[in-house]
């Protein structure tokens, strides 16, 4: 998968709404037979400007934007998001417990992805500066003072271990992507192993990642970097998995996996929703619409997922969704 960031195509292709083999399939529905059982609740509204995922379809392959834009809140009252608005690509926030509007919570204008701090005080966010792709760390509650963490790299999706004492991120060399690390106590940078999409194991020196085979293929794995053990947890020869966020309980990973729509005639490559136990075990497909489902995260509680999708758009608007895991 190309996973490098280019300014002009991340603004102009995240933010518009996309319809794709428009004639082929219906993003009008909110839900499909094949998600019974499973109730789905949209959280934002076509006035909260909800930035879409890059997607590209060509015949039957698929590659897409697998960075996190998507998070929530320390207290799990708040979601955070990516609007695009007036050119810009900045952070919203929205309160999950009443209705209303998003708060602005940047000024900027090309953020990339972003994270909160395990301790909900900052938001550590990645942002397009010319040919660079900078990190930067603010306030959660006032995000117009920022803290520049990198520069002079192509650097990207920015996320605290658990104990904050590291801030892992990806960066694009010459040679592939890495997993580094910036040390908030010295300042110090290390590079850890191939790989992108990094998140931490909590309780433990690890990350998952995704990392791209000889085949070109994506898969999941665990980078133990204190006891130097990499293990791939979830591979297959056919698909693409990316964006992996453990359970707050540490059990599962959910992650966006492609699929296949079959119809009259045509073959319609599609990304879902998936999850398997920290081990690999127990994977199951959790969604199967037409639209593209994107960026998961996970309630605070572990009972919800959040995701972004055109899903109930006949247009192809983006919006924030809510569905219940009842594994």
């Amino acid at each position: 998968m190309n996973i490098r960031i280019y300014v002009v195509s991340f603004i102009v292709m995240l933010c518009a709404p996309v319809i794709l083999f428009a004639q082929q399939v219906d993003y009008s529905v909110v839900s499909v037979q094949e998600e019974s059982g499973t109730e789905f609740t949209k959280i934002t509204t076509v006035g909260d400007y909800v930035c879409m995922p890059i997607v590209n379809r060509s015949g039957s392959s698929i590659n897409w934007l697998s960075n996190r834009i998507l998070d929530i809140s320390y207290e799990g009252t708040h979601i955070a998001y990516l609007s695009c608005r007036n050119n810009t690509v900045n952070i919203f926030i929205k309160d999950l417990s009443r209705q209303g509007g998003s708060v602005q919570r940047t000024n900027r204008t090309a953020i990339g992805d972003f994270s909160y701090s395990p301790d909900g005080k900052y938001i550590c966010f990645s942002e397009q500066r010319g040919n660079e792709n900078q990190i930067f760390q603010t306030s959660s509650d006032n995000g117009y003072v920022c803290r520049q963490m990198t520069s002079d790299n192509q650097d990207f999706s920015p996320i605290y271990s658990s104990d904050m004492k590291l801030l892992l991120f990806a960066r694009q060399e010459r040679m592939g992507v890495s997993i580094w690390s910036y040390n908030v106590g010295n300042n110090f940078l290390s590079s850890y192993s191939s790989g992108m999409n990094p998140c931490p194991v909590p309780g433990e020196q690890a990350f998952l990642c995704v990392r791209t085979n000889a085949s070109g293929k994506s898969e999941i794995w665990k980078i133990d970097y204190e006891k130097g053990i990499e293990t791939c947890i979830i591979a297959d020869p056919d698909k693409n998995f990316t964006s992996p966020v453990l359970s707050p309980d540490g059990r599962w990973i959910l992650f966006v996996g492609e699929s296949l729509l079959h119809g009259n005639g045509f073959v319609y490559p599609n990304t879902d929703l998936f999850v398997c136990r920290i081990d690999g075990t127990g994977f199951a497909q959790l969604t199967y619409h037409a639209a593209d489902d994107l960026s998961p995260v996970w309630s605070k509680d572990g009972r919800f997922i959040y995701f972004i999708s055109q899903r109930g758009s006949s247009d192809g608007t983006a919006n924030i969704w809510k569905m219940n895991f009842n594994y």
